[in-house]
């Protein structure tokens, strides 16, 4: 733990005017980023007694090493700074509002010749257009299930698709005409992403188009006597109505904006976001934060803006968008309190949306109805939260704690790797290394290792060779890196990097900009074995000079705690919270490195029977594995067939033939040797 006094900036050092500040630690890492309209006043708050500090402001100050900082213009640069140092960075002890993955969303594969609409979890892609999110996948479903009826869009996998082209019969979907089943040639591919248009159009607020359009077809089909047909579009007609009824309107003026609403206490918050398009209600977010630093609503409010608008904007620039308007933010934000740089924030979420943005308090009428809907909404989540994670954040704290006295360490372990080995009798030998921080895993810093030296010689040799590896690539990238000091200078980033080029950043890779893959050295080293496998990660430290890291193994079977060259394991308490985190690291560590096994011998398994085939490299065989499905389908080709895939020439489709044995002549007729 460091004293906050070792490192304060002198007297009158620090200038009184607006800029951004780093917090490293001692290993030149960046912490916590944060921005100032006086430098002065707010890092001189940081340095005082640590009694009075908030409970995370108190760990960050005590977990830090050095303080720099960096002058700015203006309030809108300071805030535009702030962000991009914190995408950069990704310091952990300032909150990330990024899209929780476990929300579904309504997504349509506009990219491919024929799109489909389905339910998806996970990072946007780039072709893909994405409605949502939704609270409940069950919701999208329902909702496609309606819709369906009136814009029969292909629903299916790719697999699916494909397997009825092949079979020439459309799915159940097609046949009682909840699909235009372009399988089988019932649609082209011009119509179907026509209906997947209009499917889209509904989706983004043209919905009184589409129900005006039903409904004259509806008079003109009972005109011309197509009483069956009108029926049929009554039938579309309800099952809009239906879906429209899902979205209700809760804004009477078709506003375009988004609801924000808070509930907090000493140590977290939650935030609830609403977002109306077109009056309805089209998706909704929820987040539960820890609080760094003693913050009332208006600070959430900034912090929040300020994060998650410019997350959204970058990321709808790398998915090309993902609504009609072609901007996440919207026209207005109606927030519960005014954040105290009001009019930076504005003018910061005018230059993203490209037009005047507002941001008010609703005060009267459906607005303020609605905000304290979401208010509501907040309240119960947070309430929800704290019933099911009561004592999360002290647990985490208390586990790391007992870690620190049962294993006599000089400090906390902030940071736990863990190593584990994954075969199957010595065959595919893979190993993963799984990150903690805080207690909490840091899946962006997961690594895995294939194998190479030590694959036929057991589990002892190979978890060595794992570290040799791991550590040597840290101690390259140590002396890469220059270990920046403090900066003490009252001149802007532009005049800075004028005068002394780009500025080093340690952890950074300066010719990719990117984090370096092992710049960060574990204070707890864990790997999956007993007594034999703790030594051997020892040894191999001690050999690399490594002195700074502690090792231990965590054996399965008694979930026993053994430290190197000892002749008795350490007996944690079966309710110890100490044993629970080393427990979650090892799984994630085995996990992750099963996974890793099963994908490669997954692929060994499906190609292996190509690899001694002459002329097939990795890209070739990828093609053909991807246009028969299957060795087994590929073994029954002709030919002709084989010779018809993209890169391969028939002199090729003759070897391949030859090589594997295939059991169909170059025309396609049976020669009497088919597979049994």
């Amino acid at each position: 733990m460091a004293d906050p006094s070792t490192y304060r900036p002198a007297p009158g050092s620090i200038p009184d005017a607006p800029g951004v500040y780093k917090f490293r630690d001692s290993t030149a890492r960046v912490i916590y980023v944060g921005k100032a309209k006086s430098l002065r006043s707010r890092l001189n708050s940081y340095f005082a007694d640590l009694a009075g500090l908030h409970p995370r402001t108190r760990q960050m100050v005590t977990t830090a090493a050095s303080v720099e900082w960096t002058v700015v213009g203006t309030e809108v640069e300071a805030l535009q700074l702030e962000y991009n140092w914190i995408k950069e960075f990704d310091p952990r002890f300032n909150v990330r509002y990024r899209d929780d993955k476990s929300y579904p969303v309504l997504a349509v594969t506009l990219h491919e010749e024929f799109p489909r609409p389905h339910v998806y979890r996970g990072p946007r892609k780039a072709g893909v257009r994405y409605f949502g999110p939704y609270s409940h996948a069950w919701a999208i479903r329902e909702t496609l299930d309606l819709l369906l009826r009136v814009f029969p869009a292909r629903t299916c996998s790719n697999g699916v698709f494909k397997r009825h082209a092949q079979i020439g019969r459309p799915c159940l979907l097609g046949y009682i005409e909840k699909c235009s089943a372009p399988c089988v040639g019932r649609v082209t591919a011009d119509e179907h992403r026509q209906i997947v248009d209009d499917f889209c159009d509904f989706l983004a607020g043209r919905t009184d188009v589409m129900v005006r359009k039903l409904e004259r077809e509806m008079s003109s089909a009972a005109e011309e006597l197509e009483f069956e047909r009108a029926a049929r579009l009554r039938d579309d007609l309800d099952a809009l109505r239906r879906a429209m009824e899902k979205q209700a309107v809760v804004l009477g003026d078709g506003t375009d904006a988004d609801v924000v609403a808070f509930a907090h206490d000493e140590l977290e918050a939650a935030v609830q976001v609403f977002h109306v398009r077109g009056g309805r209600v089209r998706g909704q977010r929820g987040w539960v934060i820890d609080k760094v630093e003693e913050m009332g609503v208006a600070d959430l409010v900034e912090q929040f803006l300020s994060q998650f608008y410019g997350e959204q904007v970058d990321l709808a620039a790398r998915t090309e968008g993902t609504d009609a308007a072609g901007s996440p933010v919207p026209k207005e934000v109606l927030v519960p309190e005014l954040p105290p740089d009001a009019a930076a924030i504005t003018e910061w979420l005018t230059g993203l949306r490209g037009s005047k943005v507002s941001l008010r308090v609703a005060q009267r009428g459906d607005k303020r109805a609605l905000a304290e809907t979401v208010t509501r909404n907040a309240t119960e989540a947070f309430a929800q939260h704290k019933l099911r994670r009561a004592g999360d954040l002290t647990a985490r704290s208390a586990a790391l704690q007992e870690l620190q006295e049962l294993l006599g360490l000089d400090s906390a372990p902030l940071r736990i790797e863990c190593v584990d080995i994954s075969h199957i009798q010595g065959s595919d030998v893979v190993a993963s290394m799984a990150v903690f921080e805080d207690g909490l895993p840091r899946k962006a810093e997961y690594r895995r290792f294939e194998i190479k030296e030590a694959a036929s010689e057991g589990d002892v040799a190979s978890i060595a060779e794992v570290i040799r590896r791991r550590f040597a690539r840290y101690l390259k990238e140590t002396k890469a890196d220059a270990a920046p000091s403090a900066v003490d200078t009252e001149t802007d980033t532009a005049q800075t990097e004028a005068a002394a080029g780009e500025p080093e950043r340690p952890g950074i890779d300066p010719e990719t900009g990117r984090p370096r893959k092992f710049a960060y050295p574990p204070n707890l080293l864990v790997v999956d074995g007993a007594g034999p496998q703790a030594t051997a990660a020892a040894d191999v430290l001690a050999e690399l000079g490594i002195t700074d890291v502690a090792v231990v193994g965590l054996a399965k079977r008694l979930e026993e705690v053994w430290p190197p060259a000892e002749e008795y394991p350490v007996i944690l308490p079966r309710t110890s919270e100490a044993l629970y985190l080393l427990q979650r690291v090892r799984d994630e560590a085995h996990r992750f490195a099963v996974r890793y096994h099963r994908q490669k011998r997954s692929k060994r398994m499906t190609s292996s029977a190509l690899d001694g085939v002459p002329g097939l490299g990795e890209a070739r065989k990828s093609a053909l594995l991807k246009h028969f499905g299957s060795v087994r389908k590929l073994k029954q080709a002709s030919v002709d067939e084989i010779s018809a895939v993209p890169g391969v020439g028939k002199r090729t489709a003759e070897t391949i033939v030859s090589a594997l044995g295939n059991g169909t002549s170059s025309n396609g007729n049976s020669n009497g040797e088919g597979e049994s």
